[in-house]
């Protein structure tokens, strides 16, 4: 994946065992399929630091599960892109089934609470302790039954994992969420859900760059169509983040009383 319109995309990425580098990048992201590892080799300075940050969202958000970034041959000798790694990881900090776990032998990279391994045996082994995060991911095309289907997620997901005292508020955030996507995106998106002990974590990932907005009032018998108000109203926390080709919307919810 190469941005070529992009003044600072001064990479590309490949798949395992894939093309060769050119002569004027200076960072190159590879994606293992087989093991999830993203291996970043060459120099990063800020000039490309946008373009990476997107490497590594686009990969978070293709797929559940925390992430490997392998920086064992990647130098960085720009004090502006050696934070690049904590900023993504604090930006993930509340997608559902999502982190960031960095291999630096140099500690460079380092940043306040992004998990640092000096070698990727060493992260493989931290991941195989973590327990697995249950988590669910839907595509679902941009057409009005859309929200029904996101709803019917919530509502199961819900009472798989003991926290159905949020299903009623999970499904109103996500059916704002799927309705701004068919109303204003047009693209087909993926829903991501995923508990975290008694929390519920929300995703919606579309393919428009444009901004989810306040749709304006509607009448209270009408599903859906009262906007980023409901999501606000019934979630702790949400927010968006741009991606080259989109962006990911994602809210956490807690139950009544818990200050999370």
């Amino acid at each position: 994946m190469v941005f070529p319109d992009r003044p600072d995309a001064r990479f590309v990425t490949t798949t395992h065992n894939g093309s060769i580098m050119p002569t004027d990048v200076r960072c190159v992201v590879e994606t293992d399929e087989s093991s999830g590892v993203l291996r970043l080799t060459g120099v990063l300075d800020a000039a490309g630091t946008a373009a990476v940050r997107d490497a590594l969202l686009v990969r978070l958000c293709a797929r559940p599960g925390p992430v490997v970034a392998d920086l064992s041959r990647l130098r960085l000798p720009d004090p502006a892109a050696r934070g690049l790694f904590a900023e993504v990881h604090r930006e993930i900090a509340d997608w559902p089934a999502a982190g960031l776990l960095v291999v630096d032998p140099t500690g460079a990279a380092a940043g306040p609470g992004l998990p640092v391994c000096s070698t990727v045996a060493e992260a493989t082994a931290a991941l195989s302790r973590s327990p697995t995060v249950a988590a669910t991911t839907t595509a679902l095309p941009p057409f009005v039954g859309a929200a029904r289907q996101a709803r019917a997620l919530v509502t199961d997901g819900c009472a798989r994992w003991g926290i159905d005292e949020l299903a009623e508020a999970g499904c109103i955030a996500v059916t704002e969420m799927v309705n701004n996507v068919v109303a204003h995106a047009h693209t087909p998106m993926t829903v991501r859900l995923a508990p975290g002990g008694s929390t519920l974590y929300i995703g919606v990932r579309d393919h428009s760059r444009r901004q989810p907005t306040h749709s304006g009032l509607t009448p209270p018998t009408l599903a859906g169509g009262r906007g980023l108000l409901l999501i606000d109203t019934v979630s702790r926390r949400w927010g968006r983040t741009l991606l080259p080709d989109g962006k990911f919307v994602w809210a956490v919810l807690h139950p009544a009383g818990n200050p999370g």
